[in-house]
Parts: C-alpha cells; sequence; structure tokens
C-alpha cells in the first residue's frame, strides 16, 4: 500500500485467500452498502445481505433512497460490518425480478437471520431484491494490517485475478 509507509511485500503474513474472504462474507450479519445520488453525493446505509453464487443479495424498498439511487447508476461498494477483518466489494448492482431466483434469496436470508418472510414480503413492487456482483474485492486482518492487504479482480467470464500489495499478480 504505497503511500502507508507499509513494510516491503515479504513483510508479515502475505496475502490473503479468497476463501478467508469468502467466509467474512458469508458471516457478516449487516453490510454497508454505499451509492451515489444524482447531485453525486454519497448515500452510505446499512442492509442485511447474503453472499450467494458469488454475489452480494439483499433487498430494499422501492421507495428507498438506495434504491432510487441504485436504479439511476448501478455502480455500489458494499463493506462487512467487522472493521478489524474488512471485505470491501465494489461492482454493479442488478435489480432480480427472477421469481425463483427471488425465493432461493428470501430462502437463504430466512435461514440466516432466523426469521420467516413469506415471498410476498419481497413482492418486486414493494421491496426490490438486488444482486451486486463484484468487480474487485478488498480485505485485510488488521492482526497484521502491514502484511495482509489483498485485492482480487474478477471479469464477466468468472476469472479471478490476485494482487499483492503493490498491485503485482
Amino acid at each position: 500500500m504505497p503511500g502507508y509507509g507499509i513494510a516491503p511485500a515479504d513483510a508479515g503474513a502475505g496475502l490473503l485467500h479468497w476463501d478467508w474472504a469468502v467466509e467474512r462474507l458469508v458471516e457478516s450479519h449487516d453490510f454497508w452498502i454505499a451509492t451515489v445520488h444524482g447531485d453525486g453525493r454519497p448515500h452510505v446505509m446499512p442492509v442485511w445481505g447474503v453472499w450467494r453464487h458469488d454475489a452480494l443479495w439483499f433487498s430494499s424498498s422501492v421507495q428507498s433512497r438506495k434504491y432510487r439511487n441504485l436504479c439511476a447508476d448501478p455502480r455500489c461498494t458494499a463493506a462487512t460490518d467487522d472493521a478489524h477483518h474488512p471485505v470491501v466489494l465494489e461492482g454493479r448492482v442488478t435489480i432480480v425480478t427472477d421469481a425463483p431466483e427471488i425465493g432461493r434469496f428470501l430462502d437463504a436470508s430466512n435461514a440466516k437471520y432466523g426469521v420467516s418472510y413469506e415471498p410476498d414480503f419481497l413482492d418486486p413492487a414493494v421491496n426490490g431484491t438486488l444482486r451486486l456482483e463484484p468487480d474487485w474485492a478488498f480485505a485485510l486482518d488488521d492482526a497484521d494490517f502491514t502484511g495482509t492487504p489483498t485485492r482480487w479482480t474478477f471479469d464477466r467470464g468468472g476469472t479471478m485475478e490476485h494482487f499483492d500489495r503493490r498491485g503485482r499478480q
């Protein structure tokens, strides 16, 4: 991480494995979602979310600011709720309208949060189901702040590139 005074690339424990990041994405109770107003102002809100099929799934009222922001500009950043072991995702959100996919997300969400929302809870006319597919991800373990910062990039073809702290593969 040039400019942060972090030790050379061979210091510390080294790069994190993607499985480490996925474990935290699965376990995170809340996610902070960042969107952008039409005039460029940032907007950040917490949501419940489920990591499934290499994407972050969450829902939002269609009247909410974040939903309206994402309809106008689908670019989004999300972060897990653990500042000591953060995972940050950046990508584009798609609005899911396929009823069976919404049902699978609802089942996963009900199981994760110990609730029993019915399918009408995610009626697309009232509550949108959103899927953030990351273009890149970043994570670190603050117990080894200088040794673990790791960035991954993804392409839409399903490949992942792994970069070290200096941006080298």
